[in-house]
């Protein structure tokens, strides 16, 4: 057991925090970077001044990302919100430094469903989330999870009183077929009376091999070996296709404990949470003291990717979401995840919420939450002034 708190803050420079940081010692990265909409920045390096606001915004968002690669482990990945303004300027950066072949995707995030009502044109209603893999061959990015998973998808009970399933044992990706997976084209055979299931023939068995609906071959999804092993999880029916009836094998899918159901590249509210949610997250906590914080709920749905022990970082922390999902992820299944947050202490604004409430700087923000979260969640709280 380690002594170890669930968040830690560090004030100061991320880019100096990062260069502080072991090679490999973190699991995700995940950041919410300004989005460069025409407002000060409060990461203007040197070699910023003077370039368009592009090129500066890549400028200074270039030594950040390539700190990152070399603090992730090789088995993690980064996620990184952001906008239309720079969404096209970051996925060509980060091609750069993690390499195309690891990028993993780009989801849309629905966080404002009511939509912007204020500019030209379409009322957007998302962002995107970016996912680089450090090392796609190894990373253990599982982008499923359990809380997709409906009891109503299985309409089949067995007699035992599992929920299950019928899916088609031939594969239905035409990619599939005798050219391009000889080996799993072959015949079986099954009885549709009993439903009865066999790599060889039995008696009342007719001979079936796999189709498409236009009676073109294919092949199927499980090896004769995997067919032989698992007879109890397969069944025979007559069904009727588009050139009338035959008889096709199924697959018993079954609804257990932990089942997982892939996540798709698009993100709802309701899902995940709104800017609207997040909003109030904060409130309940510390008041209304940030413009436009992240629901905990998209970093949870992140860390549900990962086993629960992973190690966080977040080194745009901004209002310490990113810590605050940590915590609640914890408390929710018992895992032992830490988080690392880094901010600057960055003025806020004159007349602002969070002026008027007291905070006089973004990191006093995020570690009023963090203190708060560790006071209601749990956890604790370690807090580092970056000298």
């Amino acid at each position: 057991m380690t002594d170890r708190p669930t968040n830690t803050f560090v004030e100061g420079d991320n880019l100096d925090v990062l260069a502080s940081l072991e090679p490999g010692s973190v699991d995700v990265v995940y950041i919410d970077p300004p989005y460069n909409t025409g407002n000060d920045f409060a990461y203007r390096d040197k070699h910023g001044t003077g370039r368009d606001r592009h090129r500066a915004w890549t400028e200074m968002m270039r030594p950040r990302l390539e700190a990152a690669r070399t603090v992730l482990a090789g088995t993690g990945a980064l996620f990184c919100s952001i906008d239309d303004n720079e969404v096209a300027h970051l996925r060509l950066l980060c091609d750069e430094v993690f390499g195309e072949r690891n990028f993993v995707a780009q989801v849309v995030v629905n966080l404002n469903p009511k939509g912007r009502q204020l500019g030209s044109f379409f009322a957007t209603s998302h962002e995107y989330l970016l996912v680089y893999a450090r090392d796609e061959a190894r990373c253990v990015l599982d982008a499923s999870s359990e809380r997709l998973v409906d009891a109503g998808d299985f309409p089949l009970t067995d007699p035992d009183g599992r929920r299950y399933r019928h899916l088609p044992l031939r594969n239905t990706n035409k990619k599939f077929n005798p050219a391009t997976a000889a080996t799993l084209h072959f015949a079986v055979w099954g009885d549709p009376e009993t439903g009865q299931v066999a790599t060889d023939p039995f008696p009342g068995a007719v001979e079936i091999k796999p189709v498409f609906g236009d009676g073109t071959p294919a092949v199927w999804r499980w090896s004769a070996p995997l067919i032989e092993a698992r007879p109890d999880d397969l069944v025979c029916r007559r069904i009727r296709g588009q050139l009338g009836e035959r008889v096709d094998v199924f697959q018993k899918d079954w609804l257990h404990a932990g089942r997982r159901k892939k996540l798709k590249t698009i993100w709802l509210a309701e899902e995940v949470g709104s800017t609207d949610t997040a909003v109030a997250e904060l409130k309940a906590l510390i008041g209304p003291v940030f413009e436009s914080p992240k629901p905990t709920g998209l970093v949870r749905r992140i860390l549900e990717c990962f086993p629960p022990d992973v190690r966080v970082l977040d080194f745009f922390a901004g209002s310490g979401t990113t810590g605050h999902a940590t915590a609640l992820a914890n408390a929710a299944d018992g895992g032992t995840r830490t988080c690392l947050s880094v901010n600057l202490p960055e003025p806020t604004r004159e007349g602002s919420n969070a002026r008027n409430a007291g905070f006089l700087t973004v990191s006093a923000i995020t570690i009023a939450r963090l203190e708060r979260v560790a006071a209601t969640v749990g956890g604790g709280l370690g807090v580092v002034r970056a000298q």
